[in-house]
């Protein structure tokens, strides 16, 4: 809900009304066409095609194609979809998205409706009681309290489905998000179809470093945000000579995932790589998650939602709180971060290089706290995508 902290370019009103009555119109002589159902899929802003609702697009595609036609929405500004990598990709904004949102079946996101599959939906979204909308989240709520905006509002009350992850998130939703128990529905997150669960690796070698991103930084300058708590506790993890011998000595490769929202400051982050030391960068335009998540052994965070990836799949993790009291108060947490997180938990830059030590000097390559895996997560079958599709449209 809080995507509408990034700035997508305003839309021009006058050509958003032009198209969408232009489509709204053509749409209602396609009423009684025959042929397979339309569904509508979209996540990341339109700008990837990663998590929840990349992976269930590719399921409907590769075992549902006679029964529906599963279009993806992209962001035109992008290049990924225009490349040949994804099938049925339709530009968010043009003419045919929204022909096809009136025609649609279904829909499936991952952030907002108006952002993964149709701009500016709020302001007609009336014109649409056919199609049954479907929440798929990008990742396992607990980390970030709800931030509902003013245009979230007529889009939360559309929505016919939001899905859960486990009875964990159904309660959360419930009680916390005020979601009607009719509308949740628990079948599992697609993108743990993606791997096997449970699948430590034999030694730790490889670290991926996410750090994810907090709306009160989004307007800094960028004197300010150098200034920056956040700024200052992720660098001083590169810099710090301990970490940096202790990779260097033990063989060990440090992978950096930026926010995408970080993209602006990136040229204040790149000049600490040091292939010396084993810190790399992934680019921001052609950086696979999923492989991330599959090639690394383990994740030093903050409280990404990756984390729970690396909780399905029992390999270690830092929380790196280094502002939790702030945090607290700006934001707000449904876990409580100091007995609820699922790995260790490291304060200051010194308590990350102390817990690197440990876990490098006595061989730890698992999750120690795996065993709390099935508190947050129903199912490990990688039936997933399958019972999301049988739940919504019966397929």
């Amino acid at each position: 809900m809080s995507v509408t902290l990034k700035e997508k370019g305003r839309w021009d009103p006058l050509k958003v009304f032009l198209k969408v009555s232009a489509a709204y119109i053509l749409s209602r002589f396609y009423r009684n066409a025959k042929g397979p159902k339309i569904a509508l899929v979209g996540g990341n802003l339109g700008e990837k095609y990663e998590d929840n609702a990349s992976v269930f697009h590719k399921y409907l595609v590769n075992n549902h194609a006679k029964q529906v036609t599963a279009y993806w929405m992209y962001d035109p500004s992008t290049d990924y979809a225009k490349n040949g990598r994804v099938p049925n990709a339709v530009a968010l904004g043009s003419f045919r998205n929204y022909l096809l949102f009136f025609r649609a079946d279904y829909t499936f996101h991952g952030h907002s409706l108006l952002y993964d599959i149709v701009p500016s939906a709020d302001k007609f979204l009336n014109l649409n009681r056919r199609t049954v909308i479907t929440h798929v989240s990008h990742g396992i709520e607990g980390f970030k309290k709800i931030l509902i905006q003013k245009e979230d509002v007529p889009l939360l009350k559309r929505t016919d489905y939001f899905n859960c992850a486990s009875r964990y998130e159904y309660e959360l939703k419930r009680d916390k998000w005020k979601i009607p128990e009719e509308k949740l529905i628990i079948t599992g997150f697609p993108r743990f179809d993606r791997y096997l669960p449970n699948q430590p690796p034999k030694e730790m070698k490889r670290i991926l470093m996410m750090m994810t991103w907090r709306e009160w930084l989004f307007d800094l300058s960028r004197e300010e945000f150098l200034e920056s708590n956040y700024f200052r506790s992720t660098i001083g993890l590169l810099k710090h000579e301990g970490i940096r011998e202790l990779l260097k000595s033990n063989g060990i490769h440090l992978q950096i995932a930026l926010h995408p929202f970080m993209k602006r400051f990136e040229e204040h982050f790149f000049p600490l790589a040091d292939q010396d030391y084993g810190i790399e960068f992934l680019d921001f335009n052609h950086a696979s998650i999923e492989r991330s998540i599959e090639e690394n052994d383990m994740l030093l965070t903050d409280i990404t939602s990756v984390s729970w990836d690396f909780l399905y799949l029992n390999k270690p993790i830092i929380f790196f709180m280094f502002d939790q009291q702030e945090y607290t108060e700006k934001r707000g947490s449904y876990l409580d971060l100091d007995k609820d997180l699922y790995g260790y938990k490291s304060s200051t830059v010194e308590d990350v290089f102390n817990t690197l030590s440990y876990m490098v000097e006595n061989n730890i390559a698992h999750n120690e706290w795996y065993g709390k895996a099935d508190e947050y997560i129903d199912y490990f079958d990688q039936d997933n995508c399958k019972r999301l599709a049988q739940r919504v449209m019966n397929v």
